[in-house]
Formats: structure tokens, sequence, C-alpha cells
């Protein structure tokens, strides 16, 4: 019985931090049908961020999350602007974003390969390594901190969606993108920042990685099976079953 105790609370808390990592896939999708490939690969750029200014000035990677989501959405939206944005009409969009996302998970892989090598790293705060002790059952600190902040942050992106102006926006060209637009919705505009979001999100995901795994540019091929799973399972673009699942 404490097995079975140890795996769910230690699954419950390394779920969390799946979630975030396929929050953006999942919305990004949701809005646009893109299929974004190259979202891991981006945590990993955002654990990186997180790892270097924990190394060069000792701030704490849960700190550093909001810095590493503000960097990611600007990355998001010129990305989005000078590769995706350009083909969004063709009837063949989804189809062409698995290539184009693919790619430049190739481009941004070789960059951090040259420029930081495929050594495995690991940011190491103070509770990284400490575990909190109930009875027969353990949980590391820093699953335990990762799953709460990743809780904080879908749930930050729930109440965005429902209950603000831009976030019934998102929610109606993901529902119906020709009637949102009738109705004088900016899918446009939308498409452009909910890239962003989708991108801010995983630099947050980043953030947490950086202390609850070990990583290195390659570390995305494993990612991205995993994330693709979550997305599917849960239902193509929908934030709630990819949750769940």
């Amino acid at each position: 019985m404490a097995d079975i105790l140890q795996i769910v609370v230690l699954g419950i808390a390394l779920g969390g931090v799946y979630a975030l990592m396929a929050s953006g896939l999942t919305l990004i999708f949701g809005v646009m049908r893109i299929v974004n490939l190259s979202q891991p690969i981006f945590i990993i750029v955002a654990a990186y961020i997180s790892y270097f200014l924990f190394r060069l000035y000792g701030l704490d990677p849960l700190l550093s999350l909001p810095i590493n989501a503000i960097v990611l959405f600007f990355l998001g939206l010129g990305l989005y602007k000078l590769v995706l944005e350009r083909e969004a009409a063709s009837a063949r969009y989804s189809e062409m974003t698995v290539l184009l996302t693919f790619g430049i998970a190739l481009c941004v892989d070789g960059l951090l390969g040259t420029l930081f090598s495929n050594t495995q790293r690991v940011t190491t705060p103070d509770y990284a390594t400490d575990a909190v002790i109930l009875g027969d059952v353990f949980l590391p600190k820093g699953w335990l901190y990762a799953g709460i902040a990743s809780i904080v942050v879908i749930g930050a992106l729930v109440l965005f969606l429902h209950y603000t102006r831009f976030g019934y926006a998102i929610r109606a060209t993901t529902q119906n993108r020709d009637a949102a637009q009738l109705m004088g919705v900016n899918v446009g505009f939308v498409c452009l920042i909910t890239f962003g979001i989708g991108l801010a999100l995983a630099g947050a995901a980043g953030a947490l990685v950086s202390f609850v795994f070990s990583f290195f540019p390659a570390k995305q091929w494993d990612w991205i099976a995993i994330l693709l799973a979550l997305v599917v399972l849960g239902g193509m673009g929908k934030l709630h079953g990819m949750i769940v699942a």
C-alpha cells in the first residue's frame, strides 16, 4: 500500500510539470492548428536561461520563471511573424507546420549543441536535493515546488481564458475561427499573441525543468512523444482534457 501511495504522490507532482510543458502545445494547436514540434526545444532554451541565471547570479529557478516567460513570449512573437504567419491561410497549414516547426527544432538544437555541447546540466538550489518525509512516503521538495508552481501557472492560464476579454477571443477562435472573425475578433492578432503565450508557457516550464530533470539540447526528442501523447489523449486543443491526461 505504501508503494502505491508513493507512486501516486510522485506521479501527481511530476504530472503537474508535464501538464505545464504540454499546455502551450495544446493551446497553440487549439487556436491555430499548429503542431508545434519545436515546443520541447524552447523548454530547453528556457532551462538554459534559468541555469545560467542561477550559476552566474545565484537567482533561484522559481524566481527566474517570470523572466523566462517574458523572454520566450517575445521570442514567440518574432518566430510567428517571421516563419509561421505567412502560410496561415493555406488549406494544408497544419501539415506544413509539422515540417516548419520540426526544422526550427533542428536548427535550435544544433545552435544549443554548438554553444553548450550535449553535456547534461541541472540547476541545484538547496531544495532540489531535499525531501518531505511523511511516514513511509517521501516527496522531493524540488518536485513538490515544481508541481505547485505548475498548478499556479496553469490555474492563472485557465482564469485568463475564462474571465478576460482576450481570453474570450482565444476561446472563440478555438471553437470556430470563421464565426469569431464575423463577430469582430481580430483573429490574426489573437493567433500572434496566443503563439507568444504558448512559448511563454514553455519558458515557465523550462524554469522548473532546470532543477527537476537533467537536460541537454537533444533531450527534446525524449519529450516530443510524451507531450504529443498528452495532447492527443486529452483531446486535440482541449486544455482541461490535457491536464487530466
